[in-house]
């Protein structure tokens, strides 16, 4: 069996391709130490921070 050493390249630049086309990024600036109780709020309700904040927008009318 093989040991999994990490992405190949072709993954890597796969993935600079697709976020490059697919994705946009916003940085978020928090008061220190909120990023963790945050991050627990979103884990409790079984999603990623992320996902949790798109939720969050989303469902505001």
């Amino acid at each position: 069996m093989s040991k999994y050493e990490g992405f190949t390249e072709a993954r890597k630049k796969a993935n600079i391709k697709y976020f490059s086309e697919k994705v946009e990024e916003i940085k978020v600036r928090v008061p220190k130490g909120k990023k963790e109780e945050y991050k627990a709020k979103a884990e409790s309700k079984g999603l990623s921070l992320n996902a949790y904040i798109i939720s969050l927008i989303e469902s505001d009318n």
